[in-house]
């Protein structure tokens, strides 16, 4: 989920989290920045959804968990049905050790979720690492698939020129982008 700041994305994360755990029988785990986690247990509550505070996993509790992006090596990422990744623009790094260490944790997860209010639309290395961290395709195959390199330096990658509408068909099998509730119809 993409969607602007005030769009309601912990909400959002909540009622999806809510689904998992209902249809899946098994646990979610939220990762948020600092300061998060409490809000997002109070935005819960708010809905009357329980969500439970985690430093560790000695405090996971059946349903719906959610805990700072800094304490996940205190939890087993197996143990939990579904993973919500909230501001995940954290996985925008390229080489960055954070987003290695969430993609190859939640690797065997069967529900994910990544929302942010901030993917920037022309840094196609960063909707790569999402399309990765969700397991629909890996950022390789994704440039393989629609981009071509220019020249040496590594960054420099453009949309093929009969890429480009798929490309975007496809972020649409995986993705929304909401910048005002009209966007919803």
């Amino acid at each position: 989920i993409f969607a602007d700041c005030g769009m309601g994305k912990t909400p959002m994360q909540l009622e999806w989290a809510r689904w998992v755990v209902a249809h899946s029988g098994g646990d979610v785990l939220i990762l948020a920045p600092l300061a998060v986690a409490k809000q997002t247990q109070r935005e819960g509550a708010k809905f009357g959804i329980d969500v439970s505070l985690c430093r560790t996993g000695a405090d996971v509790r059946p349903g719906i968990n959610v805990t700072n992006y800094d304490r996940l090596h205190h939890f087993d990422p197996s143990l939990f049905a579904g993973v919500v990744l909230d501001e995940s623009s954290i996985l925008k790094s390229l080489d960055g050790k954070t987003r290695q260490h969430i993609t190859e944790s939640f690797a065997g997860t069967p529900y994910r979720l990544a929302c942010t209010a901030t993917p920037a639309p022309n840094d196609h290395m960063e909707l790569g690492n999402h399309a990765e961290f969700l397991g629909v395709m890996t950022r390789a195959e994704m440039l393989a698939m629609f981009f071509v390199h220019d020249g040496g330096d590594t960054s420099k990658w453009r949309l093929k020129g009969h890429a480009e509408s798929v490309f975007w068909r496809w972020m649409c099998s995986w993705a929304v982008t909401i910048r005002r509730p009209s966007d919803l119809g």
